[in-house]
């Protein structure tokens, strides 16, 4: 009752934020079809709006770069006030450690992916947390799975928060050419540990998907460009989750649904809107995003499978010195605080 009106509207915005998200995700993935085919039937109006948005989707879908009037839109997105509240609830902050070459591309390799990847999202995403002072003339384009750009409504939302399919040919692109003027360079954001390391996440603890993910490696040599590591600290913090032994019933079933869905299905304890004990709101803790220094690679067209060992080897090396270096400044205990590979 004595909150802040201030504290009031930032956990209004975070609960309402994810609510629609969870929805827009929920429907699209689940429901889509069926909804469809219901408006197309047994509705008058309704049936032509569909239809139309289903022209866009297809015809939208093949739109890489965003220009004139959009890029106006996205610019104001990035800046207005929801974001300015849902990055100031954690708080959220923005570091690096080094100077990026503006005239040049880099594949910044985030980790860990947490459940909401709410640090990486806003860091990059928007501007709330100070990025085109941070990183002038630089794009950001944050990867993401595919299947959300196949998903009605939430598409939309991720084309205006600057992000980029997962495919092959997406990151490809990305990383092989000069972004649009304003910006001279971009920085291509991908979550290496994706959704199966939401799986793994427990507060305090660092546990990574990397040991087997060496393709982010393969796209960095074949078309030179320097890889970034960058570490969300408090991410993992948000919430708790049922973590449950592998070979059992349950996590037998998240993987399955995870596979077929690209989400997995979670267990998660957080706050309430008015207690803090349970709910699905996010923990109120920092997150603060560490940006590294870049590992220079040289371009190979066809990188061997030695090759892609011998930086991947050398990229893990670079990640746990970064680590080790920067956990003193935000973690708690961090002597006993280390990356864990799985």
């Amino acid at each position: 009752m004595n909150a802040s009106l201030q504290r009031r509207l930032e956990t209004l915005t975070v609960t309402m934020y994810y609510a629609i998200i969870f929805l827009m995700i929920v429907i699209g993935y689940f429901a889509k079809y069926i909804l469809a085919i219901y408006f197309i039937i047994y509705t008058k109006i309704p049936r032509y709006l569909v239809l139309l948005y289903a022209i866009w989707m297809y015809y939208d879908n093949y739109m890489h770069n965003v220009t004139g009037t959009r890029a106006q839109f996205k610019q104001w997105f990035k800046t207005c006030a929801v974001h300015r509240y849902f990055c100031n609830y954690f708080p959220i902050k923005l570091v690096k450690t080094t100077d990026l070459d503006p005239n040049k591309l880099y594949l910044l390799c985030n980790f860990p992916h947490g459940i909401l990847c709410a640090g990486v999202c806003t860091a990059f995403g928007t501007d709330t947390a100070g990025y085109s002072e941070l990183f002038p003339n630089i794009e950001s384009r944050i990867v993401i799975l595919d299947q959300h750009f196949k998903t009605p409504l939430f598409r939309d939302y991720c084309r205006i928060t600057c992000c980029a399919s997962s495919s092959p040919e997406s990151l490809n692109e990305l990383l092989s050419t000069k972004p649009e003027a304003p910006y001279t360079g971009r920085v291509t954001i991908l979550i290496v540990g994706g959704a199966a390391e939401a799986m793994e996440c427990k507060p305090g603890t660092y546990r990574i998907l990397i040991k087997r993910r060496k393709g982010f490696v393969r796209l960095a040599l074949k078309n030179g460009v320097p890889i970034v590591p960058v570490c969300s600290f408090g991410e993992t913090n948000l919430f708790d989750q049922l973590i449950f032994p592998e070979g059992s019933f349950m996590k037998k079933l998240q993987n399955y649904i995870r596979k077929k869905f690209g989400v997995p299905l979670l267990y998660l304890i957080g706050r309430g809107f008015s207690q803090y004990c349970f709910s699905f709101i996010p923990r109120r803790t920092p997150i603060t995003v560490v940006v590294g220094s870049p590992m220079d690679l040289p371009k190979i067209e066809e990188p061997t499978e030695e090759q892609i060992n011998e930086y991947h080897g050398k990229f893990i090396d670079h990640l746990v010195d970064f680590f080790e270096k920067e956990k003193h400044k935000y973690v708690e205990n961090a002597d006993t605080v280390h990356l864990e590979f799985v």
